[in-house]
């Protein structure tokens, strides 16, 4: 079958209850919603969804987009985002739609990725904060952990911060951004006192290598390694071995992805 329509769709979701985006078998993921409530708004099954790129279970996003190849046109955005949003789940929300060239491709055209992980530390948080931020009992010192995340930015051999890479994995990388601060950007009345977040941007990411670099400055924070280890981790060697465990799941939030083509090259809403 032909899909001579694509369309980007940009939604909003909380992972707290999903197995990441990519559907899988016998779990719930943000994709089989998307795709189960497509099914049910269009009343047939002639179209596919391709993400921007998979997240891990439990993982938010604040801005992800998939492409949805249609084999008929969608002839009115609004009443379709108006359907759409009425009867996807609570927990996930779409924001926009629009037409893009078939040239576009979702997984490989992102220019820039941000994602922000949320912590805080010492007494424990209220539990209705558990789906948003990451807990640590220990103190930390937060100011050692601000020099340990600039360390991160530029290119480096991120061999040790990935999780079962592919034999042709390419594990240098360019961070363009890492920083630790006060967290301002998410809030609630729940979230304990003092909070904090790492932002950090680049073109893609491997699999876990954003909660590795987390954990490695948890390890700083706690003083169980320094910064001179951290700037020896990034360097290339024969140990591939990554760290003992990845930081949690749930204080990681995509918080942006940056299309040019998708802004640039897209048709105006015909609604």
């Amino acid at each position: 079958m032909k899909h001579n329509f694509n369309y980007v769709i940009r939604i909003q979701y909380l992972g707290f209850r999903y197995r990441g985006w990519f559907w899988q078998r016998n779990v719930k993921t943000v994709q089989e919603m998307v795709q189960k409530t497509l099914l049910f708004v269009f009343r047939h099954d002639r179209f596919k969804t391709l993400g921007a790129g998979r997240t891990d279970a439990m993982v938010s996003s604040n801005d992800y987009a998939f492409e949805l190849f249609m084999s008929e046109p969608i002839p009115d955005f609004e009443a379709f985002m108006n359907d759409f949003n009425l009867n996807l789940p609570a927990d996930i929300r779409a924001l926009e739609i629009k037409e893009v060239d078939s040239s576009f491709n979702i997984m490989l055209d992102p220019k820039l990725k941000e994602y922000v992980y949320l912590f805080s530390y010492g007494e424990k948080y209220h539990p209705f904060s558990a789906p948003y931020m990451a807990f640590q009992k220990a103190n930390l010192d937060v100011e050692l952990m601000k020099k340990g995340a600039k360390l991160y930015e530029g290119t480096h051999h991120f061999g040790k911060y990935c999780s079962q890479p592919s034999p042709n994995a390419v594990f240098e990388r360019t961070i363009d951004f890492c920083e630790i601060k006060t967290n301002d950007l998410y809030t609630a009345n729940f979230f304990p006192e003092n909070s904090y977040m790492m932002t950090i941007r680049s073109k893609g990411f491997m699999r876990y290598q954003i909660r590795f670099i987390m954990s490695a400055l948890f390890k700083l924070g706690r003083g169980e390694i320094t910064l001179d280890d951290i700037s020896r981790s990034l360097i290339e060697s024969d140990n591939r071995e990554h760290l003992e465990h990845p930081a949690p799941a749930s204080g990681l939030i995509l918080n942006t992805l940056t299309y040019d083509e998708f802004d640039n090259n897209s048709t105006p809403n015909p609604s």
